[in-house]
């Protein structure tokens, strides 16, 4: 396993940001596709320089996350986004990483529902006919087109799950006929949904990807709270261990994201989990 840090959009430079992860010992980041990084934004030359800048600092582009600002599930303007995230998976590519990371949202049941688009009217004047709105039609057929572009691009998607408890995640990727559908793993997000991160990480073995080292802890009020990693609920010496005998050997990324004191938290999240890899 490899250990790195994710790096969010910031006010501060690429390279900046990218000297600091250098500076506190990560061998690889995970950028986000926005700002500087943004697809639409940048030329081959600017890919280019951001390779060679990479190299320049020893690190590696662990993936790329795509944000959105709605789901996968939701209709309305869908095809941009699909857009979206096949730009970032080609960006992903070009500058040397394989594994697009984007949210998956809650798995919505299957619709009942008709089919038929229904007639809206307005006393009585028909205005026109609005299709029905089905959530689960609508993930399942943006996760094949986007499986079918990253099976001819060679780009995996690392879907940010946690929601959904892991044998329904196992089971409804198993739907899909495709090697381009795997699993970001980032425990915290199991545990803030009451799931045992743990067990997770055994029913997906073989579908992890890409992980997220993340922590929380629930608050006196029981609500889960993120916290500086070793400083929360997940046993890490254990996670660790199980996820080497599982045969993973990809990017552990430590993430951060609502702290007064990102940087040294995120070192400090380094050094925690070296001490439990079995080759530091």
């Amino acid at each position: 396993m490899k250990l790195g840090v994710v790096i969010e959009a910031t006010d501060s430079s690429l390279r900046a940001v990218l000297s600091q992860a250098a500076r506190i010992g990560a061998a690889g980041v995970q950028l986000e596709a926005a700002g500087e990084l943004s697809p639409d934004r940048l030329t081959q030359t600017g890919r280019r320089d951001i390779r060679t800048l990479l190299r320049s600092l020893g690190l590696e582009l662990t993936a790329l996350l795509c944000p959105l600002r709605r789901g996968l599930d939701v209709a309305a303007d869908l095809q941009p986004r699909i857009e979206r995230v096949k730009k970032v998976m080609s960006l992903g590519e070009d500058l040397g990483s394989r594994i697009t990371v984007v949210d998956l949202p809650p798995i919505p049941p299957e619709s009942e529902r008709p089919t038929t688009p229904m007639q809206v009217s307005a006393g009585g004047i028909i205005l026109g006919a609005a299709p029905v709105q089905d959530p689960a039609a609508t993930l399942r057929e943006s996760l094949r087109d986007l499986a079918a572009y990253g099976d001819r691009i060679g780009v995996t998607l690392a879907l940010n799950a946690g929601s959904d408890s892991p044998e329904k995640l196992v089971e409804y990727l198993n739907r899909f006929d495709t090697g381009a559908l795997q699993v970001n793993y980032d425990p915290a997000n199991f545990l803030s949904h009451g799931h045992d991160p743990l067990q997770a990480l055994a029913k997906l073995a073989g579908r992890i990807v890409h992980v997220h080292a993340r922590e929380v802890r629930r608050n006196a009020a029981g609500q889960p709270v993120e916290v500086p990693l070793g400083a929360g609920d997940i046993d890490w010496m254990t996670l660790m261990a199980v996820l080497d005998s599982t045969g993973y050997r990809g990017w552990v990324v430590v993430k951060r994201t609502e702290s007064h004191q990102r940087l040294t938290d995120l070192q400090n999240g380094l050094d925690l989990l070296r001490r439990f890899l079995r080759h530091p």
